[in-house]
Protein backbone atom coordinates (compact mmCIF):
# COMPACT_ATOMS: atom_id res chain seq x y z
CA UNK A 1 0.00 0.00 0.00
CA UNK A 2 1.87 3.04 -1.26
CA UNK A 3 -0.36 5.89 -0.16
CA UNK A 4 -3.89 7.23 0.08
CA UNK A 5 -3.73 8.86 -3.34
CA UNK A 6 -2.95 5.52 -4.99
CA UNK A 7 -5.81 3.83 -3.13
CA UNK A 8 -8.21 6.54 -4.32
CA UNK A 9 -6.96 6.05 -7.89
CA UNK A 10 -7.46 2.29 -7.60
CA UNK A 11 -11.02 2.77 -6.39
CA UNK A 12 -11.71 5.20 -9.23
CA UNK A 13 -10.18 2.99 -11.93
CA UNK A 14 -11.77 -0.28 -10.81
CA UNK A 15 -15.27 1.08 -10.42
CA UNK A 16 -14.91 3.27 -13.50
CA UNK A 17 -13.96 0.23 -15.57
CA UNK A 18 -16.95 -1.67 -14.21
CA UNK A 19 -19.31 1.15 -15.17
CA UNK A 20 -17.69 1.33 -18.59
CA UNK A 21 -18.21 -2.42 -19.04
CA UNK A 22 -21.91 -1.97 -18.28
CA UNK A 23 -22.16 0.80 -20.86
CA UNK A 24 -20.47 -1.43 -23.44
CA UNK A 25 -22.93 -4.23 -22.65
CA UNK A 26 -25.85 -1.81 -23.04
CA UNK A 27 -24.44 -0.56 -26.35
CA UNK A 28 -24.06 -4.10 -27.68
CA UNK A 29 -27.49 -5.21 -26.42
CA UNK A 30 -29.77 -2.35 -27.39
CA UNK A 31 -32.72 -4.75 -27.70
CA UNK A 32 -32.54 -5.82 -24.04
CA UNK A 33 -33.99 -4.19 -20.93
CA UNK A 34 -31.49 -1.98 -19.11
CA UNK A 35 -33.04 -1.98 -15.62
CA UNK A 36 -30.57 -4.56 -14.29
CA UNK A 37 -27.58 -2.90 -15.91
CA UNK A 38 -28.60 0.51 -14.56
CA UNK A 39 -28.89 -1.05 -11.10
CA UNK A 40 -25.30 -2.29 -11.42
CA UNK A 41 -24.15 1.24 -12.29
CA UNK A 42 -26.05 2.64 -9.29
CA UNK A 43 -24.48 0.02 -7.05
CA UNK A 44 -20.98 0.79 -8.37
CA UNK A 45 -21.51 4.48 -7.62
CA UNK A 46 -22.72 3.66 -4.11
CA UNK A 47 -19.67 1.45 -3.52
CA UNK A 48 -17.42 4.25 -4.79
CA UNK A 49 -19.00 6.77 -2.41
CA UNK A 50 -18.76 4.40 0.55
CA UNK A 51 -15.11 3.48 -0.08
CA UNK A 52 -14.02 7.08 -0.62
CA UNK A 53 -15.76 8.06 2.63
CA UNK A 54 -13.82 5.31 4.42
CA UNK A 55 -10.54 6.47 2.87
CA UNK A 56 -11.23 10.05 4.00
CA UNK A 57 -12.04 9.02 7.58
CA UNK A 58 -9.68 10.89 9.89
CA UNK A 59 -10.14 9.16 13.25
CA UNK A 60 -8.62 5.76 12.45
CA UNK A 61 -6.58 3.90 15.06
CA UNK A 62 -4.47 1.69 12.79
CA UNK A 63 -4.20 3.40 9.41
CA UNK A 64 -2.31 0.58 7.70
CA UNK A 65 -4.90 -2.04 8.66
CA UNK A 66 -7.74 0.36 7.80
CA UNK A 67 -6.46 0.98 4.27
CA UNK A 68 -5.70 -2.70 3.73
CA UNK A 69 -9.28 -3.53 4.71
CA UNK A 70 -10.55 -0.94 2.21
CA UNK A 71 -8.41 -2.51 -0.50
CA UNK A 72 -9.80 -5.98 0.31
CA UNK A 73 -13.35 -4.60 0.29
CA UNK A 74 -12.74 -2.96 -3.10
CA UNK A 75 -11.55 -6.27 -4.52
CA UNK A 76 -14.51 -8.21 -3.13
CA UNK A 77 -17.16 -5.72 -4.23
CA UNK A 78 -15.50 -5.29 -7.61
CA UNK A 79 -15.60 -9.04 -8.21
CA UNK A 80 -19.26 -9.17 -7.16
CA UNK A 81 -20.15 -6.39 -9.61
CA UNK A 82 -18.25 -8.13 -12.42
CA UNK A 83 -20.19 -11.31 -11.71
CA UNK A 84 -23.43 -9.35 -12.03
CA UNK A 85 -22.27 -7.96 -15.38
CA UNK A 86 -21.43 -11.46 -16.58
CA UNK A 87 -24.94 -12.64 -15.65
CA UNK A 88 -26.63 -9.93 -17.72
CA UNK A 89 -28.25 -11.34 -20.74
Amino acid sequence: MANVRDLKKDINYVLGDIIEAVYVWEYENTDKDTKKSEAIIDEAIAVFDALIAKVNAKNVENAKAHFKAINVELEAKGKALIEKINKLG
